[in-house]
């Protein structure tokens, strides 16, 4: 199953730090969510694109789940000459990754 089926996403970076939240529809995709969706399957899904651990972060009360990725210093949002290096294309690629 796709993530976005249970999930909408929003983000935000600043230089090369990007924040995913995963807000689950309802309060049982939330549970399918915390169990499935790991730092570590959220690191190997964007493997090609970060450094470093991903920290991620449970916000039961929300329904969500925050994660924290760190992108190569060369390759933040102030110093890229890349097309869109801007993290919000990230939160739908999260949204594709299969559970």
């Amino acid at each position: 199953m796709l993530l976005q089926h249970l999930a909408h996403a929003r983000t935000g970076d600043k230089g090369n730090i990007v924040t995913i939240s995963l807000i689950a529809f309802r309060n049982d995709d939330f549970k399918v969510l915390e169990q499935h969706v790991s730092s570590e399957r959220v690191a190997a899904h964007f493997s090609e694109l970060i450094e470093g651990p991903v920290e991620r972060y449970v916000l039961p009360q929300l329904g969500a789940l925050n994660f924290v990725l760190h992108r190569p210093k060369s390759n933040s949002v102030t110093r890229s000459l890349a097309l869109d290096a801007h993290g919000k294309c990230l939160g739908s690629a999260l949204l594709s990754m299969e559970i």
